[in-house]
């Protein structure tokens, strides 16, 4: 191992390291509401994502990975504890919310901070200056769009699949791109493979929200450890929703009429197979990643790695470990 190049398992302890101090360790003003975000730790998805892509041709991985993997999990922090506020969520990763516990107020403080956070620490990169076309503020560009565009289609039993797919290309998959790309930077300079990474993170952060939307439906509270069976609530129209209210004519004029209990909702998912639906269109997904992942011509290790990343995102809670 070189002075710049480390294990895989070695920059994975590097970032959590790196989180876990950076939220213990913040200014004393904010410290006790940050080192409470430590106290449940979350699957590093990201992390696995970027340091998988970072891997060179000899399974090493370049310093400046941990301080990208770094930022990226901080900004999805962040970007959680803002969802939260908006979604009046009780319950993540097992323990109240910041706003549920310390109000909605310092909550949205705490998730701008922590935005700042990520921003600063990107920039500590010792090499940033080759990696001039990763531009982190644009993923969060996009991240803030397609959050501000869920929110403009609250309630809108009008909403089509392609816009939906479009909502959360922004709100979900432009993150996992983010990390993928980050990633790919460090080891790769063929503009055609960067691209293919990009296109990869999309993919798998696609994948990633669809199986979420099947979770609200499928899976409780304890399990999930997140609020489920809320999204409806919150005006958020998701695609099992969607399908179902375009397949069940009686169930849309239905919906058009009155406010609908979860009960109702559920059953009339189950029967139309709005599940079923929205599980298709995300292996359509893992179809196109693991095409991509062919693509790329990788090591073994390498291919191994991120094509077990694609899968997890497609079957969820259903795998464990």
């Amino acid at each position: 191992m070189t002075d710049t190049r480390m294990e895989y398992d070695t920059a994975f302890e590097a970032v959590v390291f790196r989180v876990d101090k950076i939220l213990t360790t913040a200014p004393k003003i904010i410290r006790a509401y940050t080192s409470y975000l430590s106290k449940a730790r979350g699957k590093f998805i990201r992390t696995h994502s970027l340091l998988s892509c970072a891997m060179d041709e000899n399974n090493l991985i370049h310093k400046d990975a941990v301080i990208f993997a770094t930022a990226i999990e901080i900004l999805h922090l962040a970007t959680l504890v803002h969802d939260d506020v908006i979604d009046e969520a009780d319950m993540r990763r097992g323990i109240k919310t910041m706003q549920k516990k310390f109000g909605r107020k310092t909550a949205v403080i705490c998730g701008d901070y922590l935005l700042s956070v990520a921003l600063q620490e990107i920039v500590k990169a010792e090499t940033k200056n080759e990696y001039e076309t990763y531009y982190l503020p644009n993923y969060i560009n996009q991240i803030c769009k397609g959050e501000l565009l869920q929110h403009r289609n609250n309630g809108n039993l009008n909403l089509s699949m392609y816009r939906y797919l479009s909502i959360i290309s922004g709100k979900t998959a432009a993150l996992f791109e983010a990390s993928f790309y980050g990633g790919a930077v460090l080891a790769e300079k063929n503009e055609e493979k960067l691209r293919l990474y990009r296109h990869l993170g999309r993919y798998v952060g696609m994948i990633f929200q669809l199986t979420d939307d099947c979770i609200d439906f499928e899976e409780k509270e304890t399990v999930a450890k997140k609020n489920v069976q809320s999204d409806y609530e919150q005006g958020v129209i998701t695609l099992p929703l969607i399908y179902t209210l375009n397949a069940d004519k009686r169930f849309r004029e239905k919906a058009e009429k009155t406010v609908l209990m979860r009960e109702e909702i559920n059953e009339a998912v189950y029967h139309a197979g709005g599940i079923f639906f929205t599980k298709r269109i995300a292996k359509q997904y893992l179809k196109k990643a693991i095409q991509t992942i062919k693509a790329l011509d990788l090591s073994k290790e390498k291919e191994e790695k991120l094509t077990k990343l694609a899968e997890k995102a497609y079957f969820g809670l259903q795998r464990k470990g």
